[in-house]
């Protein structure tokens, strides 16, 4: 069995310890298969992958080469393995994957997961969504992220990692640890400025803190950053936990409760 990373730059664990695919064509060509998930990938898009718009004249053939020589590599880490794991088809090629064999599919997986759970147990959440966020290592791909289609996966997980770092402050704060991840909001709101669910929870974070002045300076930053940038007012959520600071409201003491109710609504 071999086990698959993308969130970062990639990697191959095998039985032995840590392996690699020499070559950066075939490296983005089993990049490319892997954000498919076990989907058949056309020649078309993987050449696109691979060359954009310098490749070689007879591009099938040059494929068909590569592809050969990753089967070839993937074989010799795993010879136990009866079959290949490049699969040829029709209208192209796939990459079998079981369960646990990559990393994104298994952090997607826990996200969804959190977010159907019920009854939902915020110590819970917080402990799964915080061992999946350790799963990440880096920009996915390392940064090199090639052709469009997987420049598109790693918009992708990267959305999911924002999704994860939200459900996970969500528990925190329905858990009381407001100064724990205080300093972890502020790091996510400043790096992320227009997500404006980081900042309604900094803005929660800091109000049951005992900061009620410097949470509603950075919503009053917000707004104006998002005037600025944008030209539109903060949403409806965010103005309701203005309203709900400046009123004293007994529902920011379960501040991921409040949250989780006006994402709901």
């Amino acid at each position: 069995m071999l086990r698959f990373s993308i969130l970062g730059s990639l990697s191959i664990l095998t039985s032995v310890g840590p392996a690699d695919v020499p070559g950066q064509l075939q490296r983005t060509l089993l990049q490319t298969l892997l954000s498919s998930e076990g989907q058949v990938v056309s020649v078309g898009r993987l050449a696109e992958e691979m060359w954009q718009d310098t490749g070689p004249e007879n591009q099938s053939n040059a494929l068909q080469a590569h592809v050969s020589r990753l089967r070839r590599r993937l074989r010799e880490l795993e010879p136990e393995r009866s079959s290949s794991r490049v699969t040829i088809h029709p209208s192209g090629y796939r990459l079998s994957l079981a369960d646990g064999e990559l990393d994104a599919t298994e952090f997607v997986r826990t996200v969804r997961l959190v977010e159907s759970a019920s009854p939902y147990d915020p110590a819970r959440a917080a402990r799964l969504l915080a061992d999946a966020l350790a799963r990440w290592r880096g920009p996915v791909f390392g940064g090199c992220s090639g052709g469009p289609l997987c420049q598109l996966a790693a918009a992708r997980y990267d959305e999911y990692r924002m999704r994860a770092m939200e459900l996970r402050f969500d528990a925190e704060l329905r858990l009381g640890r407001h100064a724990a991840i205080r300093a972890e909001l502020t790091e996510a709101h400043s790096n992320h400025a227009l997500r404006e669910r980081f900042c309604e929870q900094l803005m929660i974070a800091l109000y049951c803190s005992g900061r009620q002045a410097d949470a509603l300076a950075i919503f009053r930053r917000m707004r104006r950053h998002l005037d600025d940038e944008l030209g539109i007012q903060p949403s409806p959520a965010l103005r309701q936990v203005e309203s709900a600071i400046l009123s004293h409201n007994p529902v920011l003491a379960v501040g991921g409760r409040l949250l989780s109710h006006l994402h709901a609504a």
